[in-house]
């Protein structure tokens, strides 16, 4: 008869985590009983948690293995006869996570007709498509849209040189908060073709929402500054480089009034301001020499930071553009001019909220964590 504290350590945390990861909930309940005993709790009280019958209780306190899990799964859950072995299973889950042509196949990917023809190669095992398919479920294996990935075009080098040099500018900004501002520079466009993504519906039901291409976008450039994420953004006609200076200038003069708002003069502000680090792509209107020259010229203070190729996880304003493009979808609008004072009053005027503790692959997760 099992006694308090019965099981050993080991034991334990072997049970407590079967707790976690087993998937039935007949296995799951009996070891609960194992563990509410290992406790000292009586027949009576653990059928009263579980709400479970005494016998039962009884039963699984003096018959089952703690030491052994499969002691404790039910037998029946395995099904009548089975012609598929632990070795057929184990080779599946490691031909799966390859690709094909590993094997002399010209075909791109895996469906379950092909994998149950190649295993039938390997292991002389035919099995049919909706066993196969179960099976590879209870392997916690689904079959999913593959993502495009420019992880091969990134320099490790050059991205690990940029983040140097942004946490020395956060050091500076940490210790002398007056005298230099980081912000994060980007481009979008929004279309009146409704953005769909998903929503709650009855179960069997989908929501329509009109699909067609229509005519009208409205394209936008600006930025979001580190320190208290003020975003700026101005609607411009199409991206191009006089756009981005008149955009960068008209951002400039903003920080330049705000500076002399708090008692400073005008006239002082190229040699006492704060210094401002744009970040931005390499975007080819960024980088005309002509215009790098006139932003000079004309304003001092900025100082240009392109970021490494294909890193849109260092730029913060890609995460602003997904959660404005997330708070509009699914809704149609009726004009150009609605879509634009929905954009400005989400971005400019703080009438969209953003949750800066999402990490979302390539939307400035980079600049969140660190």
């Amino acid at each position: 008869m099992l006694t308090l504290n019965f099981l050993d350590q080991k034991t334990k945390k072997e049970l407590q985590k079967a707790l976690k990861t087993e998937e039935h909930a007949v296995t799951r309940e009996r070891i609960l009983i194992m563990l509410l005993r290992n406790e000292g709790k009586t027949y009576d009280e653990i059928s009263g948690l579980l709400g479970c019958c005494k016998r039962q209780v009884w039963y699984w306190c003096n018959n089952g293995n703690p030491k052994e899990i499969e002691s404790l799964r039910d037998k029946r859950k395995k099904g009548n006869h089975r012609k598929v072995t632990e070795e057929y299973i184990e080779k599946l889950t490691e031909i799966i996570i390859k690709e094909p042509e590993e094997f002399g196949y010209e075909f791109g990917s895996w469906t379950v007709a092909r994998l149950s023809t190649h295993m039938e190669k390997e292991t002389g095992i035919l099995l049919g498509n909706t066993q196969l398919r179960n099976m590879l479920k209870k392997k916690r294996f689904v079959y999913i849209w593959a993502k495009y990935s420019l992880e091969d075009k990134k320099d490790e080098q050059k991205r690990e040189e940029f983040r140097k040099k942004v946490e020395e500018y956060k050091k500076l900004l940490k210790e002398k908060p007056e005298s230099i501002q980081i912000w994060f520079w980007d481009e979008s466009g929004f279309s009146l073709r409704v953005i769909r993504r998903k929503h709650w519906t009855k179960k069997g039901k989908r929501k329509k929402v009109r699909g067609d291409r229509r005519k009208g976008r409205v394209n936008v450039m600006g930025g979001i500054r580190y320190t208290d994420k003020k975003r700026w953004v101005d609607l411009i006609p199409t991206g191009n480089s006089q756009n981005f200076k008149s955009v960068l200038l008209k951002l400039y003069k903003d920080i330049q009034r705000e500076w002399i708002e708090q008692g400073n003069k005008k006239e002082d502000f190229e040699k006492n301001g704060p210094k401002i680090v744009i970040i931005l792509d390499n975007a080819s209107f960024h980088k005309k020499q002509e215009i790098l020259d006139e932003s000079t010229e004309e304003m001092p203070n900025i100082i240009l930071e392109f970021l490494p190729p294909y890193s849109p996880d260092y730029n913060l304003m890609e995460l602003v553009w997904h959660s404005a493009k997330e708070y509009i979808a699914n809704k149609l609008f009726k004009s150009i001019e609605e879509l634009e004072s929905l954009i400005h009053k989400l971005l400019n005027e703080g009438g969209l909220t953003i949750c800066w503790g999402r990490k979302i692959k390539n939307k400035g997760s980079s600049i969140i964590a660190s």
